[in-house]
């Protein structure tokens, strides 16, 4: 029968981030951090909020957002299991949480001490190069979907994320299943939510696609593609 310890450890090795460590440092990494578990809609950590651990999402959803000037909430990204988030403010000098994260659904979350890690990456070169990949490729990621933002219209935006989730490349139809809701949807590719729901009919009117609740069945892929290169 394992213990939490063991399941802290199971957690840990499941990600590229900690595969490097020594089982002295998976060791030391899992007897400072600690499972958390979320019900929907609670915060795990508000801006600016000293940022003591940063985390890897277990099961679930976790929104991360910001608030503008005049209080609207913009969705940064929503993340989804597997993935860590909150690393990159190990090596801000103003360790505090630029974002907002709250559970979309019920969420458990591996906490990790970012002090401790900090320890390990001084003694471990091989981990440092794994994290500078990781957060280097996430950024990568981030510089491509400002483009997107500042550059292409609200209807590039949306036809680009729904082409996104196509896994066939050849596929003449597709069926795509929206993770999140479509007003946290249009939030993350800040489109207003009047105007998500104006494109969705304008491209279903076109016989390009149909939606149903979270499904959106792309009828004609080549067409939508077609359609989001103009």
């Amino acid at each position: 029968m394992t213990n939490l310890r063991d399941d802290i450890e199971g957690e840990l090795r499941k990600h590229i981030l900690f595969s490097a460590l020594t089982p002295e440092q998976l060791a030391l990494t899992a007897r400072y951090s600690r499972i958390l578990r979320l019900g929907e809609g609670e915060i795990l950590f508000q801006q600016d909020q000293p940022a003591e651990r940063f985390f890897r999402l277990c099961s679930g959803q976790i929104k991360l957002s910001r608030l503008s000037m005049e209080g609207t909430e913009h969705v940064i990204e929503v993340v989804q299991p597997g993935q860590p988030f909150a690393e990159a403010v190990l090596f801000m000098k103003k360790r505090v949480f630029p974002v907002n994260a709250e559970a979309l659904m019920p969420c458990e979350v591996l906490a990790v001490d970012s002090a401790i890690f900090l320890q390990i990456l001084y003694e471990s070169r091989e981990t440092c190069f794994r994290l500078m990949a990781d957060m280097s490729y996430r950024l990568h990621i981030f510089v491509n979907e400002i483009d997107n933002l500042t550059l292409q219209n609200a209807t590039f935006r949306l036809v680009h994320h729904l082409l996104q989730q196509i896994d066939d490349c050849k596929a003449k139809t597709a069926d795509v299943k929206l993770v999140t809701s479509k007003q946290i949807l249009a939030s993350r590719l800040s489109i207003k939510p009047e105007t998500f729901s104006r494109i969705l009919k304008s491209l279903s009117k076109k016989g390009l696609l149909t939606v149903n609740g979270r499904i959106i069945h792309i009828r004609d892929v080549q067409g939508l593609r077609c359609f989001g290169s103009y």
